[in-house]
């Protein structure tokens, strides 16, 4: 497993990262939780990733107990504040007291006393930004958050947090979450060049497509009932790309992935980790044994001609613009 450095700090990350959106605490067994957490420990990966609101905030508790024992130095936890984790109006959203109160709930949870980054889920407009982002400066002078990162934000958001951060002193972001993959690509106009300016990394969210490039989604064939597309959490992202266009070009991608040796899954996350603004993919997994394919995309390089066999195969069912997101 290689490291890379997230955005302008010290912090390494492995270049795959372990999340544990809508499989632990919904559509997973504890145990076979437990498992994927000590394959992908095995397997080199240091760097996990969740959110408070995942599985109603039982993801959280689930990978704090798989992760429990474990050498708190050897690992980064990453986790996510805004989504609501309750009924009140202030259990939700990026103000001071939903933030605060929040990542003293995360820490109880994950069974830690601080968090390698934590990142607001997604922009909150009803907050001034100024209050947002001090919340998150006074948890990192507490010493319970080491760094602070976002999800899902635009370039115009992400300019503007750093421009306030800088104007008042305030601890600046050094990630953004993003979907990223060969089939979603809109970060690439605006969000990453922004991003690279900044110092700011990101940290890619179904690299695979939510399993639609690992070709196993069939053109004119029935939804599978034991995948992710047929599951409540997994099914409203992977909707998008269950056209028979874009299934019948993803066919197209499997004698590129066998010629460079690689596993459909492998060459998509492998694809990702060739921009040099992503400093780790996420992998989610059902079983171990799909954290251990996944991980051998790491180290992977990919030259330009397969790039542009990629691309060819794919040609217009990729999404490139902000505006038809």
């Amino acid at each position: 497993m290689e490291h890379r450095r997230l955005g302008r700090s010290g912090l390494n990350v492995s270049e795959i990262s372990y999340g544990n959106w809508i499989t632990h605490g919904d559509q997973i067994e504890q145990d076979q939780a437990f498992s994927c957490v000590r394959a992908a420990l095995d397997e080199g990966i240091t760097t996990f990733d969740t959110a408070d609101v995942y599985a109603g905030t039982r993801a959280e508790v689930v990978l704090g107990e798989a992760l429990d024992g474990v050498r708190r130095e050897s690992y980064e936890l990453f986790t996510k504040v805004f989504w609501p984790t309750g009924p009140g109006p202030n259990d939700q959203g990026l103000g001071r007291k939903h933030i605060i109160e929040s990542c003293h709930a995360s820490l109880r949870r994950l069974r830690t006393d601080h968090l390698d980054l934590y990142q607001a889920h997604r922009y909150d407009p009803t907050v001034p930004l100024e209050e947002t982002l001090r919340a998150f400066d006074d948890l990192v002078r507490a010493g319970k958050v080491l760094y602070i990162g976002v999800s899902e934000w635009n370039a115009t958001q992400i300019a503007d947090a750093v421009r306030i951060a800088a104007e008042a002193g305030l601890d600046r972001i050094i990630s953004n979450q993003p979907q990223y993959s060969m089939l979603w690509r809109k970060i690439e106009a605006e969000v990453i060049p922004t991003s690279r300016a900044a110092g700011i990394s990101q940290i890619v969210w179904s690299p695979v497509a939510q399993g639609v490039l690992t070709g196993k989604y069939l053109p004119g064939q029935p939804v599978p009932g034991d995948t992710r597309a047929a599951s409540g959490g997994g099914a409203g992202f992977i909707g998008r790309f269950l056209q028979d266009e874009v299934l019948t070009r993803v066919q197209d991608l499997l004698p590129i992935a066998a010629d460079v040796g690689l596993s459909p899954a492998q060459l998509a996350v492998a694809w990702v980790l060739q921009n040099d603004n992503v400093a780790s993919a996420i992998i989610g997994a059902s079983r171990p044994e799909q954290v251990r394919e996944n991980v051998r995309a790491s180290g992977v390089k990919l030259d330009a001609e397969i790039l542009a066999r990629i691309d060819t195969a794919l040609g217009d069912v990729v999404v490139t613009d902000p505006a038809t997101a």
